[in-house]
């Protein structure tokens, strides 16, 4: 009987520790809800919604207009309907066809613009245009239509118009229109990139999508995980159900696991969305490489600026999961919590100020100081390593004070969480709050 007693303890003592106990609760507990499969298919459904729905609609649906365009130069009208048989692209779509039918001036000009309002009420044109000779004086042409809410053609009718009309302005002041436009052409300015690996051209639209990116995508999993780290510990302080696990684990074990645990399904939940993303985008990529010069590349994210990715993000998750936990363990419910919710909030919501200085000069000194505050570091230092490697001595200081400070703030929050996850009732005041830290 001794023997079959013993072996229960043996096993107890192979057991993982209690937070990593606590963490596997947590994950699992989430992800194998459908709640959290939802949410997390939803966003790159949306997204799917967003870029890929409207131009498959436009794809398909027509978008010819029967144009009726009245010249009374006499010299624009031909030029016009040229143009507009061949309308500009975008993103490989034509942006609008437009069937143009010249039409002389006549004799009376306000009984041949009540003729082509009746031909558009009764459905035989869309639009009629009006280019007067007086009116060019002002710039001016006459659109008019039943609905003017076409802008996309107005304005592929527009620049046709635009073209035709500086053509005839060089040729009338004696110019060669042609010859004009060949030596006012633009010029590309091609940008290249330095680095230790050697120069490459690459676009700086480009890398600064890619900055943008990730800074966005680290606001929006911070802010999300942060409050279900609030919801979490509300929903077990509610059920009692923190005060039988407390029989068994610190309160530092249980915040900790639940951290933890809430971390891992935020990461999970963050390689879903990644992996969406590039499935998404690589068509558009692929295509903008096949129409960007011989040379050109795109920026990649880096396994440096990957791995900075990553670490920042956990330091930022727990940096600002023990302040939401912390609200949550004070407060007995949402509506009381919301009124703390706006400090954890506030300092992820502050670096959208600065982001586009720093993605624009990521060696400023506004973009050093901001990196090295830590409750602004996790956003900002990534995007600061997307754009342009910082000197080693600033992300490593980065890493050192952000660290110091999450173990500072999980401490405190610790000890906010040992007394006021017990706490019900009334809600507790800031004074109460300081005096649970000092004595817990």
């Amino acid at each position: 009987m001794r023997r079959e007693r013993a072996a229960p303890h043996a096993r107890v003592g192979r057991r993982p520790g209690k937070i990593a106990v606590l963490t596997r609760r947590e994950y699992l507990s989430r992800i194998k809800s459908k709640g959290f499969w939802v949410a997390t298919l939803v966003l790159p459904a949306a997204m799917t919604a967003l870029f890929v729905l409207p131009a498959m609609i436009l794809a398909r649906t027509s978008a010819d207009q029967r144009v009726v365009l009245v010249d009374a130069t006499g010299l624009l009208g031909a030029g016009v309907a040229a143009r507009l048989a061949e309308p500009p692209e975008l993103g490989g779509l034509k942006a609008a066809r437009v069937a143009v039918e010249v039409e002389p001036p006549g004799p009376d000009p306000a009984a041949q613009r009540a003729a082509l309002d009746r031909r558009v009420l009764e459905g035989g044109i869309d639009a009629w245009i009006w280019i007067g000779r007086e009116r060019l004086a002002d710039d001016t042409v006459e659109y008019h239509a039943e609905s003017v809410s076409n802008v996309i053609t107005q304005g592929v009718i527009a620049e046709a118009v635009e073209r035709e009309v500086a053509a005839m302005r060089l040729a009338d002041a004696g110019f060669d229109p042609e010859q004009v436009g060949e030596l006012t052409r633009p010029v590309r300015l091609a940008t290249v990139r330095i680095t230790p690996e050697g120069s490459r051209e690459e676009t700086g639209e480009a890398g600064f999508f890619l900055a943008y990116g990730m800074f966005f995508m680290l606001y929006l999993v911070l802010m999300i995980w942060g409050q279900q780290v609030l919801t979490g510990v509300l929903e077990e302080k509610a059920s009692r159900i923190v005060e039988v696990i407390l029989s068994a684990a610190r309160p530092f074990d249980l915040m900790m696991g639940k951290l933890t645990g809430i971390g891992l399904a935020g990461l999970t939940q963050l390689t879903v969305w990644l992996a969406c993303l590039a499935a998404l985008s690589a068509p558009g990529v692929a295509g903008l490489l096949a129409a960007s010069p011989e040379g050109l590349t795109l920026p990649g994210l880096t396994l440096p600026a990957a791995l900075n990715f990553l670490g920042f993000f956990v330091l930022g998750y727990f940096l600002f999961a023990s302040l939401f936990a912390a609200v949550g363990a004070a407060f007995n419910n949402v509506q009381e919590a919301q009124h703390f919710t706006g400090i954890p909030i506030a300092f992820l919501v502050a670096p959208i100020v600065v982001i586009f200085p720093v993605i624009n000069d990521p060696d400023s000194t506004l973009a050093t100081v901001v990196s090295l505050i830590p409750l602004f570091t996790p956003v900002v230092m990534p995007v600061r390593i997307a754009v342009k490697m910082p000197p080693v001595w600033e992300v490593a200081l980065a890493y050192l004070l952000t660290a110091a400070t999450v173990v500072a703030l999980v401490w405190l929050c610790a000890r906010i969480y040992r007394v006021g996850i017990l706490m019900h009732g009334k809600k507790p005041t800031l004074a109460e709050i300081v005096r649970w830290v000092r004595y817990a």
